[in-house]
Parts: C-alpha cells; sequence; structure tokens
C-alpha cells in the first residue's frame, strides 16, 4: 500500500443504516464538508461499539466542525440495523453507517483484511473536495480516541485556513501555532 495523503477518495456507491433507515451513500454525498471515514472489523463485536460509541458520544463537536462521520465495515446494512435494534450503544449512533461487503471502499482505502472478509481499524480525514488530509490503521484489537480524532479534524481544518502556520503536537483549537522561518529553526 502506498501513501494515500493528498490522494482523492475514489467514487463509490454503498447502502447505508442511518436515523433508521436505509439510504444510498456516494461520494458525492462526502463533498463540500469535510468527512472521516471510520472502518472497523465487524458488527456485534467487543472493541468496535466502545469506538462507535465513542465517536457518538463526541458527534455534535465534530458537526460543529462541519465534519460528518462515516463509520465503514464489511457487514451490510441489514447487519448494521440488526445491531442497533440489539445494542443500546449502536441504537444511539447518530451517524451514517455505510456497509462494504464487498470490500470496496476497504480496498480502495487500503485496509481490507481479504482473507477474513474484514477491515482494519482506520480512521480517514478527508477535506471538503474529496482529499485525505490525515489517516492512521490500527490493528484489529487496538481501539482508538474520538476525542484525538476530533483534535486531528481541527487541526487540518486550521492548516487549511492558515496555510502559512502548522500545528505543534497536542494543538487545540485557540492555541498558539508556529509560523515555520528560518528562525525557528533549532530554537523549538
Amino acid at each position: 500500500m502506498g501513501n494515500l495523503i493528498n490522494k482523492e477518495v475514489r467514487d463509490f456507491k454503498v447502502q447505508a443504516y442511518h436515523e433508521g433507515k436505509f439510504k444510498e451513500i456516494t461520494k458525492k454525498d462526502t463533498l463540500n464538508h469535510w468527512s472521516v471515514f471510520f472502518f472497523y472489523p465487524a458488527d456485534f463485536t467487543f472493541v468496535c461499539p466502545t469506538e462507535l460509541g465513542d465517536l457518538a458520544d463526541y458527534y455534535e463537536e465534530f458537526k460543529k466542525a462541519g465534519c460528518e462521520i462515516y463509520s465503514v465495515s464489511e457487514d451490510t446494512h441489514f447487519a448494521h440495523k440488526a445491531w442497533a435494534d440489539s445494542s443500546d450503544t449502536i441504537k444511539r449512533i447518530p451517524y451514517p453507517m455505510l456497509g462494504d461487503p464487498a470490500g470496496v471502499l476497504a480496498k480502495s482505502f487500503g485496509v481490507l483484511i481479504k482473507e477474513r472478509g474484514q477491515a482494519l481499524r482506520g480512521s480517514f480525514i478527508v477535506n471538503p473536495e474529496g482529499i485525505i488530509k490525515a489517516y492512521e490503521i490500527h490493528d484489529t484489537g487496538i481501539g482508538r480516541n474520538a476525542k484525538e480524532l476530533l483534535r486531528k479534524v481541527q487541526a487540518a481544518q486550521f492548516v487549511r485556513e492558515h496555510g502559512d502556520q502548522v500545528c505543534p503536537a497536542k494543538w487545540r483549537p485557540g492555541e498558539e501555532t508556529l509560523k515555520p522561518s528560518l528562525d525557528l529553526v533549532g530554537k523549538l
């Protein structure tokens, strides 16, 4: 797998479970706003609901930042509905749950575990033009942190808006940034 930074998300069309309904989601639906594609291995598992619940806890903050979350697994949209019907954690998810049973999205994002029919845990931050600006991929047993993912979305947005500035480690909105220059070399 090559580097995906500044690569455009490929066209896609999938079925999703969202707000108690089935709907089709395409690449076009993910444009004109920031997006997080949040891949996870499978419905009805162990680490996955803790991550999806964590994202639900921070969903309003993502929305305030102009970012939509799209969770993705190799399950069908029918399985997503069944999981929501049987789990209080999944029932409260406000964002679209994309079904990717053929692995098309997982393959294009480089997270498909073909022999298992599952995805690695991949988080991809995509700008309004459909360009990947940040991502991280974890093995299946390592859960992620929605608060840190939100911070990364906010940093990517800041850098886009203020191209002459960069965000240091642990940066949060409103904190000091850096303006790269010869004067900073060796002084940090």
